[in-house]
């Protein structure tokens, strides 16, 4: 039985999405020979997980002669936010307030990015309290 399509980016899709988002446009074959810089990467698999992000609504495509150009259309920003929701939706029960003492309590904050972390709570605090 075929597994469902998440509505996130798998760590390959993700992959994918990085090469398009720094370059704009890639065909097939850029795609496969920049991952391939890393660790080899078959060509039929880069064209089957582009597939996978088309179904997805992640990436459009263009013909230029016999090759398919692709771009993203989700932005870096975007995806992250899905991906977000998904992980406070299936470990913390939608509650944001879970996720940031998680964070907080296993990955430590060093002064500067607690202090950082207090500007944005005031700035938050502050746009809640205005009209």
């Amino acid at each position: 039985m075929p597994r469902t399509a998440t509505p996130t980016p798998t760590d390959a899709e993700r992959r994918i999405l990085e090469v398009l988002w720094a370059r704009g446009e890639a065909s097939v074959r850029e795609v496969a020979d920049q991952l391939s810089e890393l660790r080899p990467v078959a060509y039929t698999t880069v064209l089957t997980l582009f597939k996978v992000l088309e179904k997805k609504g992640m990436v459009a495509y263009r013909t230029e002669g016999r090759a398919f150009v692709y771009r993203a259309t989700i932005s870096r920003t975007k995806a992250r936010a899905r991906a977000l929701e998904q992980v406070l939706r299936q470990f913390f029960n939608g509650s944001p307030d879970a996720l940031a003492q998680h964070l907080i309590d296993e990955h430590g904050l060093d002064s500067e990015e607690i202090a950082a972390l207090r500007r944005r709570i005031d700035a938050a605090q502050d746009r809640e309290a205005s009209p």
